[in-house]
């Protein structure tokens, strides 16, 4: 993928979404040491990055394809992404989620009139309700982030950052399925000045961080965090990227979610998702690392279940 191909993109999806604010705290670079600038996707239609990457992909089909309409598994972001976006495209959508899935976003994808199938909370589950759509619409699949216009799509977020901040050292996103931290990677290398990608990832769901290590695709052993949106693995696609183009990738405890999760409330006064408090997290912990140092973080999302706060 070329610079051509973000810059493309970018302009191919921006009447469908919004070009989020970025925010600061005196209080948080205080606690900190570091420079910090938060572009917000917490405030992105349907309140995350993903419909960036959603977006796209729908744009990218042929006619033909979209009559049929589009299917995905999703627990949650991209399922309420890619809903939205086929309404707004004028496109059917078949959204597989897992019954444990929050009641925030299943009822989320139905008011942007996506067509819930629930399934049973595994990979496998998915996938074979995903395939049963496929087969039998006609409904072309598109994978939540191992997707090159998917990924595409999520760099943009990281694109209008540095565009606003061209001068920033570092931009930390999480990691969950990788179209995020891959697509950010694409943007810092096109459009950064010498800026670096580092990923934040939960103990509890580290096989982003062990493929970097082994130099192939890991498994989750456990996905038992409060990051919902994180608990997914890297696909074929975003992993040459995050292996070839991103710095390292921290490893965060529940408790640090958590903690940061909370400062992020207390001093941003803005709501954010537990996955989206971990690049923060990362930070916090580093602090030695990182001082003095001027970062970009993507708060990637804030559909929040207000009746299930870890505080």
């Amino acid at each position: 993928m070329t610079k051509n191909d973000l810059l493309e993109c970018h302009k191919r999806i921006k009447p469908f979404i919004h070009n989020t604010p970025v925010l600061t705290s005196t209080q948080i670079n205080k606690i900190t040491g570091a420079e910090i600038y938060f572009k917000c996707d917490n405030f992105q239609k349907m309140g995350a990055f993903k419909m960036r990457g959603a977006t796209n992909a729908i744009l990218q089909l042929s006619d033909d394809q979209k009559k049929r309409g589009v299917v995905t598994h999703s627990s949650g972001n991209f399922a309420q992404a890619l809903s939205l976006a086929a309404s707004s495209i004028g496109v059917k959508a078949y959204i597989v989620m897992p019954s444990t899935a929050t009641e925030i976003k299943k009822t989320a994808v139905k008011g942007y009139l996506g067509e819930l199938i629930e399934c049973e909370p595994n990979l496998k589950a998915r996938e074979i309700n995903a395939k049963k759509i496929e087969q039998s619409k006609g409904a072309t699949f598109i994978h939540p982030s191992n997707d090159n216009n998917v990924i595409l799509g999520q760099g943009t977020a990281c694109k209008e950052l540095l565009e606003d901040y061209n001068d920033l050292e570092y931009v930390l996103t999480p990691v969950g399925g990788g179209g995020l931290i891959a697509g950010s990677a694409l943007a810092a290398k096109f459009f950064g000045n010498k800026c670096k990608v580092i990923g934040a990832e939960p103990f509890e769901a580290d096989d982003a961080y062990r493929s970097l290590k082994s130099g192939k695709i890991e498994t989750n052993i456990t996905t038992n965090t409060i990051a919902d949106g994180l608990k997914t693995q890297l696909g074929d696609k975003n992993f040459p990227i995050i292996q070839d183009e991103v710095h390292s990738i921290i490893r965060i405890t529940e408790i640090e979610i958590i903690q940061s999760m909370r400062i992020i409330w207390e001093r941003l006064k803005i709501i954010c998702e537990p996955s989206c408090a971990l690049p923060l997290a990362a930070v916090l912990k580093n602090k030695d690392f990182f001082k003095a140092k001027k970062l970009g973080i993507i708060i990637s999302g804030g559909n929040v279940d207000l009746n299930n706060l870890p505080f």
